[in-house]
């Protein structure tokens, strides 16, 4: 029997490291972890999400990579995470205006 544990790096660096699960990590034959994305990376990631989604649309400029970058440190789950916050925010904002209007 295969079997394939995913997780954050915390889980084998906190939860693994304890005596009551030695007999996983006895069994644990590789471990991957992912890099960080530097700039290029991120703005493909995205774009490739965008592509996925059928958006045609240049959403982020460059200085907004830029900042994605800074912010996310090049982890994709935090890359996700300032993305959506960027979209929802900017859909607010636009509904405001929209609202401001009636």
């Amino acid at each position: 029997m295969a079997l394939i544990l995913e997780g954050q790096s915390e889980l084998w660096e906190n939860k693994l490291k304890l005596q009551r699960y030695s007999a996983i990590r006895q069994g644990v034959d590789m471990y991957c972890t992912l890099p960080n994305m530097d700039r290029s990376e991120i703005e493909n990631y995205v774009r490739s999400h965008l592509d996925y989604a059928d958006c045609t649309q240049k959403l982020f400029t460059s200085k907004a990579m830029d900042e994605e970058y800074r912010v996310s440190t090049g982890i994709p789950r935090m890359v996700n995470r300032v993305c959506e916050k960027a979209l929802m925010y900017a859909f607010r904002q636009q509904k405001r205006l929209i609202d401001d209007t009636w």
